[in-house]
């Protein structure tokens, strides 16, 4: 888990009334992650299910995200941070969330676009922010963000909540996006300055690619959906 990420989960668990049950898909605390990606501290009082395709640190549940065990309605907020691009039925993975979430329930997902292939056990999918956003549209409201390099993000985040939308959903949004792009500000000026100094001389000599790569790793854009269209926000942050 990247920072980036768990701070997104994070501001979701702040901004918005997560309600409970809490299933995480892809709970599985692999070597060198264990404890650092538990996120049960961030939903306090509420139920939390820890679920994965093996057993192992962080997982309370043997799921296959792509045919879950679980009734229609069960799942009051559903988080799965890197998880996707590991499932090869991953259009079926949405649909059984969509499934499983009772009515006005969250689906927060994030998953890595330009970023190595990495297998836990294997790696199959890359999503656009469009992909994404398609992907979602059976929600009544959807916050769909990319994290790097307009043309190719290094991640792509979003949270879906199933209808009936609550009426300040765009509102909190729009919250959303401003707290993270904080967030970006103070991790970017956190940076050691050897990897400043680094960062920018590595602006002077790679290629036109990976200047923009460089330049844009704390820069954000969000855009809110919902069924009404009443909301339709494109949110910018830069940084550096």
């Amino acid at each position: 888990m990247r920072d980036h990420n768990k701070a997104f989960c994070r501001l979701v668990a702040e901004t918005f009334d997560c309600p409970g049950p809490v299933f995480e898909f892809g709970s599985y605390q692999v070597e060198g992650q264990v404890e650092y990606a538990d996120l049960r501290a961030l939903f306090p009082g509420k139920g939390y299910v820890g679920c994965d395709m093996r057993p192992g640190p962080g997982v309370d549940r043997v799921e296959d995200v792509s045919a879950l065990s679980l009734p229609d309605g069960s799942a009051g907020t559903i988080l799965s941070v890197e998880t996707f691009e590991h499932v090869f039925e991953v259009r079926r993975a949405f649909d059984e969330v969509f499934r499983v979430l009772k009515p006005g329930g969250l689906f927060l997902i994030t998953s890595p676009l330009n970023f190595r292939i990495h297998g836990y056990p294997d790696d199959y999918w890359r999503m656009t922010p469009n992909c994404l956003r398609r992907l979602l549209e059976p929600y009544g409201g959807r916050v769909v963000g990319a994290q790097g390099y307009r043309s190719f993000p290094h991640t792509v985040m979003a949270l879906g909540a199933k209808g009936p939308v609550a009426p300040d959903f765009a509102a909190r949004a729009a919250r959303l996006a401003s707290a993270y792009q904080g967030w970006l500000r103070e991790a970017e000026a956190a940076l050691p300055l050897a990897q400043k100094l680094a960062r920018r001389l590595a602006r002077v000599y790679r290629s036109k690619g990976e200047r923009k790569r460089i330049a844009s790793y704390y820069r954000a854009e969000f855009r809110t959906d919902t069924d009404n269209d009443t909301a339709d926000v494109l949110s910018l942050a830069k940084v550096g």
